[in-house]
Protein backbone atom coordinates (compact mmCIF):
# COMPACT_ATOMS: atom_id res chain seq x y z
CA UNK A 1 0.00 0.00 0.00
CA UNK A 2 1.19 3.35 -1.21
CA UNK A 3 1.78 6.33 1.10
CA UNK A 4 -0.67 8.52 -0.11
CA UNK A 5 -3.29 5.76 0.57
CA UNK A 6 -2.05 5.41 3.81
CA UNK A 7 -2.14 9.28 4.21
CA UNK A 8 -6.00 10.09 2.92
CA UNK A 9 -7.17 6.84 4.87
CA UNK A 10 -5.48 7.19 8.22
CA UNK A 11 -6.49 11.02 8.18
CA UNK A 12 -9.74 11.39 6.16
CA UNK A 13 -12.78 9.76 4.84
CA UNK A 14 -13.80 8.79 8.52
CA UNK A 15 -17.58 9.24 9.70
CA UNK A 16 -17.79 12.75 11.60
CA UNK A 17 -17.77 13.14 14.86
CA UNK A 18 -20.02 15.59 16.96
CA UNK A 19 -18.26 18.55 18.08
CA UNK A 20 -17.44 18.24 21.88
CA UNK A 21 -18.46 21.09 24.14
CA UNK A 22 -16.69 24.07 23.87
CA UNK A 23 -17.03 24.88 27.26
CA UNK A 24 -15.16 21.95 29.45
CA UNK A 25 -16.00 20.63 32.57
CA UNK A 26 -12.70 21.98 34.19
CA UNK A 27 -12.68 25.00 32.53
CA UNK A 28 -16.36 25.79 33.89
CA UNK A 29 -15.60 24.09 36.96
CA UNK A 30 -12.75 26.16 37.58
CA UNK A 31 -14.88 29.69 36.85
CA UNK A 32 -17.32 29.07 40.02
CA UNK A 33 -14.92 27.92 42.16
CA UNK A 34 -13.09 30.84 41.54
CA UNK A 35 -16.08 32.96 41.99
CA UNK A 36 -16.98 31.21 45.14
CA UNK A 37 -12.97 31.66 46.51
CA UNK A 38 -13.15 35.64 45.54
CA UNK A 39 -16.83 36.34 47.10
CA UNK A 40 -15.94 34.61 50.55
CA UNK A 41 -12.52 36.20 50.13
CA UNK A 42 -14.52 39.75 49.82
CA UNK A 43 -16.52 38.85 52.88
CA UNK A 44 -13.62 38.22 54.78
CA UNK A 45 -12.30 41.77 54.00
CA UNK A 46 -15.46 43.49 54.86
CA UNK A 47 -15.77 41.86 57.96
CA UNK A 48 -12.29 43.29 58.94
CA UNK A 49 -12.92 46.64 57.97
CA UNK A 50 -15.29 46.77 61.21
CA UNK A 51 -18.46 48.80 59.82
CA UNK A 52 -20.75 47.14 62.02
CA UNK A 53 -21.37 44.27 64.24
CA UNK A 54 -24.01 41.37 64.14
CA UNK A 55 -26.49 42.84 66.16
CA UNK A 56 -26.35 46.17 64.91
CA UNK A 57 -28.67 47.60 62.38
CA UNK A 58 -27.00 46.83 59.82
CA UNK A 59 -25.85 43.58 60.53
CA UNK A 60 -29.20 42.40 61.98
CA UNK A 61 -30.76 43.44 58.29
CA UNK A 62 -28.10 41.50 56.80
CA UNK A 63 -28.41 38.42 58.55
CA UNK A 64 -32.50 39.00 57.41
CA UNK A 65 -31.41 39.42 54.06
CA UNK A 66 -29.14 36.43 54.12
CA UNK A 67 -31.87 33.94 56.09
CA UNK A 68 -34.51 35.25 53.72
CA UNK A 69 -32.04 33.80 50.45
CA UNK A 70 -31.63 30.69 52.08
CA UNK A 71 -35.46 30.34 52.97
CA UNK A 72 -36.28 30.96 49.23
CA UNK A 73 -33.84 27.85 48.08
CA UNK A 74 -36.46 25.79 49.20
CA UNK A 75 -38.76 27.33 46.28
CA UNK A 76 -36.86 25.38 43.43
CA UNK A 77 -37.60 21.68 45.40
CA UNK A 78 -41.01 22.88 45.92
CA UNK A 79 -41.92 23.87 42.38
CA UNK A 80 -40.27 20.41 41.56
CA UNK A 81 -42.20 18.15 43.69
CA UNK A 82 -46.01 19.71 43.20
CA UNK A 83 -47.13 19.71 40.51
CA UNK A 84 -49.82 22.54 40.14
CA UNK A 85 -46.44 24.76 40.48
CA UNK A 86 -44.09 23.15 38.26
CA UNK A 87 -46.12 25.48 35.15
CA UNK A 88 -44.74 28.39 36.91
CA UNK A 89 -42.05 29.48 34.77
CA UNK A 90 -39.38 27.15 32.82
CA UNK A 91 -37.38 25.14 35.47
CA UNK A 92 -33.66 26.50 34.31
CA UNK A 93 -34.64 29.93 35.07
CA UNK A 94 -35.81 28.43 39.21
CA UNK A 95 -32.63 26.73 38.70
CA UNK A 96 -30.11 29.29 38.05
CA UNK A 97 -32.07 31.55 40.93
CA UNK A 98 -31.52 28.68 43.18
CA UNK A 99 -28.08 28.74 42.51
CA UNK A 100 -27.86 32.68 42.84
CA UNK A 101 -29.61 32.43 46.38
CA UNK A 102 -27.01 28.98 47.13
CA UNK A 103 -24.56 31.32 46.86
CA UNK A 104 -25.68 34.78 47.93
CA UNK A 105 -27.80 33.73 50.99
CA UNK A 106 -24.45 31.87 52.67
CA UNK A 107 -22.08 35.13 51.67
CA UNK A 108 -24.73 37.77 53.67
CA UNK A 109 -24.80 35.51 56.25
CA UNK A 110 -20.81 35.24 56.62
CA UNK A 111 -20.90 39.28 56.23
CA UNK A 112 -23.69 39.44 59.05
CA UNK A 113 -21.56 37.00 61.26
CA UNK A 114 -18.37 38.94 60.72
CA UNK A 115 -16.88 35.24 60.67
CA UNK A 116 -17.27 34.92 64.37
CA UNK A 117 -19.64 33.43 66.78
CA UNK A 118 -20.22 34.31 70.63
CA UNK A 119 -23.55 31.94 71.06
CA UNK A 120 -24.18 27.89 71.34
CA UNK A 121 -26.80 28.78 69.01
CA UNK A 122 -24.97 30.75 66.48
CA UNK A 123 -22.29 28.26 66.36
CA UNK A 124 -24.63 25.63 65.40
CA UNK A 125 -26.70 27.35 62.80
CA UNK A 126 -23.08 28.76 61.47
CA UNK A 127 -21.73 25.63 60.97
CA UNK A 128 -24.74 24.31 59.73
CA UNK A 129 -24.68 26.62 56.78
CA UNK A 130 -21.44 25.57 56.09
CA UNK A 131 -21.35 22.31 55.63
CA UNK A 132 -24.88 23.17 53.66
CA UNK A 133 -22.94 25.23 51.39
CA UNK A 134 -20.04 23.10 50.77
CA UNK A 135 -22.48 20.16 50.03
CA UNK A 136 -24.30 22.48 47.95
CA UNK A 137 -21.18 22.67 45.87
CA UNK A 138 -20.43 18.80 45.81
CA UNK A 139 -24.08 18.40 44.38
CA UNK A 140 -23.99 20.86 41.77
CA UNK A 141 -20.53 19.32 40.74
CA UNK A 142 -22.21 16.06 40.38
CA UNK A 143 -25.02 17.46 38.63
CA UNK A 144 -23.03 18.71 36.12
CA UNK A 145 -22.03 15.65 35.18
CA UNK A 146 -25.29 13.79 34.62
CA UNK A 147 -27.27 16.70 32.97
CA UNK A 148 -26.79 19.29 30.62
CA UNK A 149 -25.53 22.86 31.68
CA UNK A 150 -29.41 24.56 33.26
CA UNK A 151 -31.98 22.69 31.39
CA UNK A 152 -31.81 20.05 33.65
CA UNK A 153 -32.33 17.74 30.53
CA UNK A 154 -30.52 14.28 31.51
CA UNK A 155 -27.87 13.23 29.89
CA UNK A 156 -28.71 10.19 27.99
CA UNK A 157 -26.32 7.41 28.61
CA UNK A 158 -27.58 5.63 25.02
CA UNK A 159 -26.55 8.26 23.09
CA UNK A 160 -23.08 8.79 25.40
CA UNK A 161 -22.54 5.62 24.20
CA UNK A 162 -23.53 5.39 20.61
CA UNK A 163 -20.65 8.39 20.47
CA UNK A 164 -18.00 6.33 22.22
CA UNK A 165 -19.05 3.57 19.12
CA UNK A 166 -18.56 6.30 16.94
CA UNK A 167 -15.37 7.24 17.36
CA UNK A 168 -14.32 3.83 17.97
CA UNK A 169 -14.99 3.42 14.74
CA UNK A 170 -13.36 6.16 13.51
CA UNK A 171 -10.38 5.34 15.74
CA UNK A 172 -9.93 1.95 13.81
CA UNK A 173 -10.42 3.68 10.64
CA UNK A 174 -7.86 6.35 10.81
CA UNK A 175 -5.18 5.01 12.95
CA UNK A 176 -4.83 1.39 11.81
CA UNK A 177 -1.48 2.79 10.65
CA UNK A 178 -0.50 2.30 14.70
CA UNK A 179 -1.73 -1.02 15.46
CA UNK A 180 -0.62 -0.86 19.03
CA UNK A 181 -2.29 2.44 19.48
CA UNK A 182 -5.65 0.86 18.18
CA UNK A 183 -5.09 -2.26 20.67
CA UNK A 184 -4.37 0.15 23.89
CA UNK A 185 -7.57 2.23 22.83
CA UNK A 186 -9.66 -1.00 22.02
CA UNK A 187 -8.58 -2.58 25.68
CA UNK A 188 -9.09 0.83 27.50
CA UNK A 189 -12.98 1.21 26.01
CA UNK A 190 -13.86 -2.56 26.59
CA UNK A 191 -12.08 -2.65 30.30
CA UNK A 192 -13.77 0.59 31.45
CA UNK A 193 -17.52 -0.08 29.99
CA UNK A 194 -18.03 -3.43 30.87
CA UNK A 195 -16.91 -3.13 34.66
CA UNK A 196 -19.67 -3.90 37.21
CA UNK A 197 -21.54 -0.85 38.83
CA UNK A 198 -21.07 0.05 42.70
CA UNK A 199 -19.94 2.07 45.17
CA UNK A 200 -16.22 1.40 44.95
CA UNK A 201 -16.49 1.03 41.33
CA UNK A 202 -18.34 4.69 41.46
CA UNK A 203 -15.34 6.02 43.34
CA UNK A 204 -13.23 4.42 40.81
CA UNK A 205 -14.57 5.91 38.06
CA UNK A 206 -14.36 9.13 39.30
CA UNK A 207 -11.06 9.36 40.88
CA UNK A 208 -8.56 7.31 39.57
CA UNK A 209 -10.18 6.98 35.79
CA UNK A 210 -9.10 9.81 34.91
CA UNK A 211 -5.74 8.94 35.91
CA UNK A 212 -5.71 6.31 33.36
CA UNK A 213 -7.13 8.02 30.68
CA UNK A 214 -4.09 10.48 31.17
CA UNK A 215 -1.58 7.74 31.23
CA UNK A 216 -3.00 5.94 28.34
CA UNK A 217 -3.02 8.69 26.21
CA UNK A 218 0.78 9.61 27.02
CA UNK A 219 1.23 6.24 25.80
CA UNK A 220 -0.46 6.23 23.18
CA UNK A 221 1.29 9.41 21.97
CA UNK A 222 5.01 7.92 22.46
CA UNK A 223 3.52 5.34 20.29
CA UNK A 224 2.52 7.18 17.40
CA UNK A 225 5.67 8.39 17.39
CA UNK A 226 7.31 6.36 14.92
CA UNK A 227 4.57 5.14 12.40
CA UNK A 228 4.23 8.62 11.96
CA UNK A 229 8.06 9.40 10.99
CA UNK A 230 7.62 6.22 8.90
CA UNK A 231 4.43 7.81 7.26
CA UNK A 232 6.43 11.05 6.95
CA UNK A 233 9.66 9.62 5.09
CA UNK A 234 7.95 8.04 2.85
CA UNK A 235 5.35 10.64 1.91
CA UNK A 236 8.00 13.26 2.01
CA UNK A 237 6.08 15.46 4.50
CA UNK A 238 6.91 19.00 5.45
CA UNK A 239 7.72 19.67 9.29
CA UNK A 240 4.16 21.66 9.44
CA UNK A 241 2.43 18.78 7.19
CA UNK A 242 3.77 16.12 9.74
CA UNK A 243 3.02 18.14 12.80
CA UNK A 244 -0.63 18.89 11.60
CA UNK A 245 -1.48 15.41 11.45
CA UNK A 246 0.51 14.24 14.47
CA UNK A 247 -2.18 16.84 16.61
CA UNK A 248 -5.12 15.21 14.29
CA UNK A 249 -3.83 12.18 15.84
CA UNK A 250 -3.61 13.03 19.09
CA UNK A 251 -6.90 14.69 19.23
CA UNK A 252 -8.30 11.90 17.28
CA UNK A 253 -6.73 9.56 20.60
CA UNK A 254 -8.04 12.05 23.22
CA UNK A 255 -11.80 12.04 22.04
CA UNK A 256 -11.98 8.36 22.17
CA UNK A 257 -10.75 8.07 25.20
CA UNK A 258 -12.86 11.49 26.47
CA UNK A 259 -16.13 9.33 24.97
CA UNK A 260 -15.08 5.96 26.71
CA UNK A 261 -14.42 8.14 30.56
CA UNK A 262 -17.96 10.22 30.13
CA UNK A 263 -19.65 6.56 29.02
CA UNK A 264 -18.18 4.92 32.36
CA UNK A 265 -18.50 7.92 34.67
CA UNK A 266 -22.14 8.82 34.16
CA UNK A 267 -23.90 6.04 35.68
CA UNK A 268 -20.96 6.40 38.54
CA UNK A 269 -21.65 9.74 39.09
CA UNK A 270 -25.98 9.06 39.02
CA UNK A 271 -25.00 6.80 41.96
CA UNK A 272 -23.32 9.43 43.98
CA UNK A 273 -25.66 11.95 43.28
CA UNK A 274 -28.42 9.57 45.14
CA UNK A 275 -25.81 9.05 47.79
CA UNK A 276 -25.50 12.78 47.83
CA UNK A 277 -29.05 13.55 48.30
CA UNK A 278 -29.58 11.07 51.35
CA UNK A 279 -26.47 13.46 52.84
CA UNK A 280 -27.52 16.04 52.02
CA UNK A 281 -30.68 16.18 53.55
CA UNK A 282 -30.05 15.80 57.21
CA UNK A 283 -27.65 18.69 57.17
CA UNK A 284 -30.68 20.54 55.30
CA UNK A 285 -33.09 19.99 58.32
CA UNK A 286 -30.13 20.61 61.05
CA UNK A 287 -30.02 24.29 59.38
CA UNK A 288 -33.40 24.73 59.30
CA UNK A 289 -33.72 23.81 63.50
CA UNK A 290 -30.31 25.50 64.36
CA UNK A 291 -31.53 29.01 61.95
CA UNK A 292 -34.70 29.09 63.67
CA UNK A 293 -33.48 28.55 67.30
CA UNK A 294 -30.84 31.42 66.58
CA UNK A 295 -33.55 33.76 65.10
CA UNK A 296 -35.91 32.80 68.49
CA UNK A 297 -32.94 33.44 70.94
CA UNK A 298 -31.73 36.73 68.98
CA UNK A 299 -35.40 38.21 69.54
CA UNK A 300 -36.13 36.92 73.16
CA UNK A 301 -33.19 37.35 74.33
Amino acid sequence: MGPSIFMSSAFAGAEPVPRESRTPHSSRDLLVYLTLVALTWGAWQISRLQLFEAGDDVGYWLGVAGGVMMVLLFSYPLRKRFRFAQSWGKAKWWFLVHMLLGVGGPILILIHSTFEVRSMNAAAAFYSMIIVALSGVVGRFIYSRINRGLHGEQVDLLALQQRAGLHQREAHSRLRFAPSVERRLMAFGRHEVSLRPGLWMSLRRVFWLPVKQWWTYLACVRELQGPLQDLAAQGAWSQKNQAKRQHLARKLVRRYLNSVVRVAQFTAYERLFSLWHVAHLPFVYLLVISALFHVFAVHAY
